[in-house]
């Protein structure tokens, strides 16, 4: 794979690479927090709000859940901090194919621009 990428880079002109170079895939957290930009950046804050409150809860009735004594008690703490945990996972999870999403923008963009490279010669 890198043999075809030194090809390409090799094939472009200055312009064309610096472009390039503008299009690399940034790091992990530059992707994390690029998901609350754009036009649905305000719905995915509202994902994290509403994950975020349901961790604490979970995280509070979890440890209601340990220091119940009885099993009423433990199933009144324990549920409802096995469902907050787990649907905070899920709203969580449903934010990486957003960031998949933006990934594959970017790669198409890329070979847009070798496309149009090639169709100039």
């Amino acid at each position: 794979m890198r043999d075809l990428d030194h090809m390409i880079e090799e094939a472009l002109d200055a312009e064309e690479r610096e472009l390039l170079r503008s299009l690399e895939e940034p790091g992990f957290f530059a992707q994390a927090f690029g998901i609350f930009g754009g036009r649905t950046g305000w719905a995915n804050v509202l994902m994290m709000i509403a994950q975020a409150l349901l961790f604490v809860a979970g995280v509070w009735a979890a440890w209601h859940f340990f220091q119940a004594g009885d099993p009423v008690t433990q199933l009144r703490w324990g549920l409802p901090a096995a469902v907050a945990l787990i649907l905070a996972t899920m709203i969580k999870m449903a934010l990486l194919p957003r960031m998949e999403s933006n990934r594959l923008i970017r790669e198409l963009k890329r070979i847009e621009l070798q496309i149009a490279h090639v169709a100039r010669r």
